[in-house]
Parts: structure tokens; sequence; C-alpha cells
């Protein structure tokens, strides 16, 4: 009996000691908030971080980058990375109180998508696409710009393009045309109404095309937003958006896309958050984000290089 009594506290012992050594392997949960374009490489991002760094788990946030700044600022809410599809997002919002530094590393450019049986998708192109879109019973959409870029960055191409084709009220009449039922708050969420087809055709980033699998128009290099070369013609185009409270006003001035990432001075884990900056701008960072239609920066950029964490230091090249 007695030796029956020892086997039983053995295998007691033996499961208490299981069962601290199970719950001491609990994953420590990481918060990304990511531009909802930025949705498919970041999915492919979590599976090779969590796989490199099995004590972790990646809770990804996508929506639209001014709305991932504001869940930081207004809503207090912690993360310990956010990635914005406009590195000015991170800048005019989240600086300084919120954030030292963003790392610029990926670019992008703007799109007009659409479907097999979008209306008259047989005539569209590059050169006239504004006339399909203008013609009677053709329903095209964009993203919210006070939420995200892909938004905002949609009434500059359009502002490019009056000035570029030399057809002065252009502007106008794609926005009358444009109903705000045809607006969401991030473009990814406007891929059900096309493909349910109640938009015939939807402005976009061409990452977000080729990731799934779409037709689309390029547009020329003066409207589409993805030419560093042409900063300077690109900023005669302007939006006005609300600053860091909603009485205040900022002015977005058109320039070739680049996407930014951070970690927020809440984060709770900025040693983790950190090593994912490391990784996303990294050989199989970079990667991913190529084969997912981004072109990288590489090295990549900051303008605030001497804050910079050191480990991100090697890896970035400073800009002014």
């Amino acid at each position: 009996m007695k030796k029956m009594y020892v086997i039983i506290f053995s295998l007691v012992i033996s499961l208490t000691c299981a069962f601290a050594q199970e719950a001491s392997k609990e994953k420590t949960k990481i918060s990304i908030f990511h531009a909802g374009s930025l949705s498919k490489p970041f999915k492919d991002m979590k599976e090779a971080f969590e796989a490199k760094y099995p004590q972790t788990e990646l809770l990804m946030e996508g929506a639209g980058s001014r709305a991932c700044a504001r869940k930081i600022t207004d809503l207090k809410q912690n993360c310990e990375v956010m990635a914005s599809a406009d590195e000015i997002v991170i800048t005019s919002l989240l600086f300084p109180d919120y954030a030292d530094y963003c790392l610029n590393f990926v670019t992008n450019e703007m799109v007009i998508m659409y479907n097999d049986d979008a209306k008259f998708g047989n005539e569209i192109n590059s050169k006239k696409w504004y006339e399909v879109l203008l013609k009677e019973g053709v329903e095209y959409g964009h993203s919210e710009p006070e939420k995200d870029p892909c938004g905002y960055r949609t009434l500059l191409a359009w502002q490019l393009a009056e000035k570029f084709y030399n057809l002065p009220g252009l502007y106008e009449k794609l926005q009358k045309k444009g109903p705000q039922k045809n607006v969401r708050a991030k473009e990814v969420d406007l891929l059900a109404l096309l493909d349910a087809g109640e938009i015939d055709y939807l402005f976009i980033y061409k990452s977000v095309a080729e990731q799934h699998k779409h037709k689309y128009v390029s547009l020329p290099a003066e409207v589409n937003l993805g030419s560093a070369s042409l900063n300077e013609y690109y900023s005669t185009a302007s939006v006005k958006l609300t600053g860091k409270t909603p009485e205040e006003k900022v002015t977005v001035k058109g320039a070739a896309m680049v996407y930014g990432i951070t970690v927020p001075k809440n984060a709770k884990y900025a040693d983790w958050g950190i090593k994912y900056l490391e990784f996303v701008i990294g050989p199989e960072g970079q990667r991913i984000m190529a084969k997912n239609g981004h072109p990288v920066l590489n090295p990549a950029e900051s303008g605030q290089f001497d804050k910079l964490p050191p480990e991100l230091q090697k890896s970035t090249k400073s800009i002014k």
C-alpha cells in the first residue's frame, strides 16, 4: 500500500510539473495595427515570424491607417506595432506624444481595379479611363479619405488627372458621380462590393489588385502617385483632412507613396515590437513584401535616424 501511495504521489508531482511547464510556455501576445492594404503580406509575415519565434502570437488588426492612428491617440489602445500606408499618418498624428520615429519600408501606386462583368470593361484603358467612369450607369468606389490614405490618394489622383489631361472640371465631375454609398472605411472593404457587382470599378493600390488576382488599369506616372521623381508635380494636388483634433484641419499634399511603420510609446512589449520591425525590413520580410506586390525600400529609410533603436539603425538609411 505504501508503495502505491509513493507511485500516486510521484504521478501527482509529475503532472503538477507538466502543468507548470505548460503554463510557463504561454505565448506573448503582440498587437499589430496595420493598414488594410497590408492584410495579405502581414498575414504571411505573421506565419513566418511566429515560426521563427514560437513563443509569440501576433494579433493582427487591419483598418484604414488614419483609423489605426486614432485607436492609439483617441481610444488609448495599446499596440506593439503601427504600420501605415502613408508615413505621414505616423509623423503627423502620432508624433511626438505617441511615437518618436518612423521607418519607411515599401511603396505602391494607384490603379483602377475591375472584374470581367464591369460595365464597359472592354473599353477602359490607361489613356481615357475617365470617359468610361463618367458613362451613365457606371458605378465606382474608393475608401474614406478621413480614415484611409487610399481614399485621399484617390482624390489627389483625380486632381492630378485633371491637370495631366488638361480637362478643367474633371475632378469635380468624378467627385459628383462617385456617391457616398460607394465609399467605405478602407479600400479592402470595397472588394466585396466589387465582387458582388454593386460597383464596376475601384480605385485601389496595385499591390491589392495583384494579391487578389483582379484585372486593373494602370494609370500614368503623373497620376498614380508612384514615382518619387515626380514629387514636385504631385505636390500641386492637395486635400484637407482633420488633424490631431476634429477642429484642426491639415493639408495633405500629393507625394509618391511611402509606407511607414513604428513602435508606439504605449507598447507593452516594445522589445518584441522592435524585433518585428527588424524582421519586416530584413531579408525575409522584404521577400514577403515583394512577393505581395510591394516594391521595397532597401535599405529602409528614416527621417528620425538618431531616435531609432540601435537594432534598427544597422538596416536603415538616414533621410532628411
